[in-house]
């Protein structure tokens, strides 16, 4: 029997082990007062964060010691499972934050969400990678639609909008497969609207873009696709002017408010502008090189709350200056570079959009979550990967990340197949 080679990606490791240590020295940072404890103290949030670490650890071993083949015929069940858990916890969970999305054992606390997110990256690889799969096909688009769209569409149920945001990121996946552009374009075209439609006078948006049509119109097509033409000013004065109806009627007034301290932190300063604010006067107080470890004094009077989880890179840019959180950012840029490197040598399909499944919620992860510490987008409670303090969300980046590893590693046994 010929012996299996396995090739570890180094590189992907490597980061994975020097994130979730210097994640654990943040939220010791973020977390001890002036009478320090030891880290391994398990009571307080730094030991507890330990004890997930080593366990972390465990599950990527465990993780690495599957067979692929077996990780990819599990797909289904792992979905159901993970859609069902969020459904669960509707009924029997228990609400944390304003949103119902947890369950509680004693002082255990396990939030399903983060695993679901799993699921959907495996059943989504699972059904696009199945023989003669197209997005040509409606019926594939419509499919491939609905299994992001359906733990999303619960999670907001449980009052958790950030945590259902995060399954729309999967839709770069289906860009990867050869979805149309347009739909990314219709998206961030909507989106810009949207944002404009929220800062400046309405009836001035509708002016410009209307005068931008006439002048594609008449001088880049050449007085073709009138009706196209027509049907895009009609969707853009809908988007402008619905801005205003969805705000009022279908977003709950802590969402209001979250996204009018976005646009004006002063609007509500000691209410709903407060993280933001502070988070930025920590993390500006930081300068270069940082205050240096233990030394952030908006760290040590918490300024800052939940500064050990979504708030953690305030604590990073404190500390650590602008240095620091350059650096932290370069070390995710580089894995998720990794992460598709990994993507594009996979030996199958699945392989290959399990990984850009991967990268897809581990960008948006760290994009919004270093951009709401920043004040360039909504706080919407996302934790910042292998570096928040939690067991869930540890262990389910864990998880992901590993199950690419495992493909990665495994790749030259497995047979080439035609991607």
């Amino acid at each position: 029997m010929a012996r299996k080679e396995i090739k570890l990606d180094y590189v992907a490791l490597g980061l994975f082990i020097l994130m979730i240590i210097t994640g654990w020295l943040n939220i010791y940072a973020a977390s001890s007062t002036f009478n320090e404890t030891t880290l391994f103290d398990i009571n307080y949030s730094y030991g507890k964060q330990f004890i997930w670490i080593i366990c972390a650890v465990v599950l990527a071993g465990f993780i690495l010691a599957l067979d692929s083949k077996f990780i990819e015929f599990i797909s289904y069940p792992a979905y159901v499972i993970g859609v069902g858990s969020i459904i669960l916890v509707l009924f029997f969970g228990k609400e944390v934050n304003g949103a119902k999305s947890w369950f509680e054992i004693g002082s255990f606390r396990l939030q399903p969400v983060e695993f679901a997110k799993i699921g959907t990256a495996m059943a989504l690889s699972k059904f696009m990678s199945t023989l003669n799969f197209s997005l040509d096909n409606p019926k594939n688009r419509l499919i491939a639609a609905g299994i992001i769209i359906f733990p999303a569409i619960i999670v907001l149920l449980q009052n958790d909008t950030g945590s259902a945001l995060v399954f729309f990121s999967f839709i770069f996946v289906l860009f990867r497969e050869g979805l149309s552009p347009f739909y990314l374009i219709a998206i961030f075209y909507s989106g810009t609207l949207a944002i404009l439609a929220l800062i400046f006078n309405k009836i001035n948006i509708i002016a410009v873009i209307i005068i931008l049509d006439i002048i594609l119109y008449f001088f880049v097509f050449r007085k073709k696709f009138i009706v196209l033409h027509i049907a895009a000013l009609l969707y853009s004065a809908l988007v402008v002017f619905g801005v205003d109806f969805v705000r009022d009627n279908v977003l709950e007034p802590h969402q209001r408010k979250r996204i009018e301290a976005l646009i004006n932190p002063n609007s509500d300063p000691l209410g709903a502008g407060w993280n933001v604010t502070q988070s930025k006067n920590a993390i500006g107080s930081g300068g270069f090189w940082g205050k240096g470890f233990l030394k952030g004094m908006h760290t040590k009077y918490d300024f800052v709350p939940e500064q050990d989880t979504d708030f953690i890179f305030c604590t990073i840019g404190e500390e650590h200056g602008w240095a620091g959180a350059s650096l932290i950012i370069f070390m995710f840029f580089l894995l998720l570079w990794r992460l598709i490197e990994i993507g594009e040598t996979s030996k199958t399909k699945y392989a290959r959009i399990y990984s850009y499944g991967v990268t897809s919620v581990l960008f948006f992860h760290v994009a919004v979550n270093v951009g709401m510490t920043i004040g360039l987008a909504p706080v919407i409670g996302i934790p910042l990967p292998f570096f928040s303090y939690g067991g869930s969300s540890l262990f389910a980046f864990t998880t992901m990340l590993f199950i690419s590893l495992n493909f990665y590693a495994n790749r030259t046994n497995i047979l080439s197949s035609k991607i």
